[in-house]
């Protein structure tokens, strides 16, 4: 698509645990017709209390990031990374569940691209896309509430291993994990060269939930999973916003 010539939006999400702002590396070398996106600025909205690390952001600041970005309307979006596909997976599901159409991941993110790179910053004529939804939380793609996550047939944990077993736990207050929840990490989704490796999905006869550490690289297993025809719910808060509640139980161990 994107060596086609045909209209397209190109959207760089770079965004890491340990390196949040991706804007240099964005700067360092990009696609060319990019723009950068903070997924820490634009794909959150930290005003919000109570929601985890990452709280979603309205569908009003969505759109006016998206027109700032240069997406218009019926012209097809590829997001892109460098890391795990979590920041190319959280600007999916944003746009995705706002109702913004054709929105699409580059499979091996950045490294995946064999034509030009270019450095600098760089912007983008302002486009004219309108959201569907003002809630995501209840917008175009399904979602679980804290409740609903303890309750849900299948609920898959992105995370990594150690994390899901509380044996370290580097960002929240506490170690564990969701009782009842699987642990399905979402690297163990890409293949070597970054590509999603969708083979390696387990298969599920029930609805399926997804969380993670904030509701990032969850987005990861949502989006594979929806490429082989599944509708998984996203948990946003993740773990974050559970471990947040001294209420609410505490699994550790496999």
């Amino acid at each position: 698509m994107i060596e086609s010539g045909c209209p397209v939006t190109l959207l760089d999400v770079r965004w890491e645990l340990a390196e949040p702002d991706g804007r240099a590396a964005f700067e360092r070398g990009h696609l060319p017709g990019a723009v950068y996106v903070s997924l820490e600025d634009e794909l959150s909205d930290h005003g919000v209390a109570g929601r985890g690390r990452h709280p979603l952001p309205s569908g009003a600041a969505v759109q006016a990031a998206a027109r700032r970005w240069g997406v218009r309307t019926g012209v097809p979006v590829v997001v892109y990374d460098d890391w795990n596909r979590a920041g190319s997976a959280r600007a999916w599901w944003v746009l995705t569940a706002a109702g913004i159409g054709d929105v699409r991941i580059l499979d091996g993110g950045l490294a995946a691209w064999r034509g030009e790179v270019v450095t600098g910053p760089s912007s983008a004529e302002p486009g004219d896309v309108t959201v569907v939804h003002e809630d995501l939380y209840a917008g175009a793609l399904p979602t679980l509430t804290a409740g609903q996550a303890a309750a849900a047939a299948v609920l898959l944990d992105a995370r990594a291993p150690e994390r899901f077993r509380g044996e370290v736990e580097p960002v929240d207050p506490v170690a564990g994990h969701i009782p009842g929840a699987r642990n399905l990490p979402s690297t163990a989704l890409l293949a070597p060269d970054g590509t999603f490796a969708l083979d390696a999905l387990p298969r599920f006869d029930e609805p399926v939930g997804a969380y993670c550490g904030s509701g990032v690289t969850a987005a990861v297993l949502v989006a594979a999973l929806a490429a082989t025809g599944v509708d998984a719910a996203l948990f946003p808060g993740s773990w974050s916003q559970w471990s947040a509640d001294p209420a609410l139980p505490v699994q550790t161990g496999d």
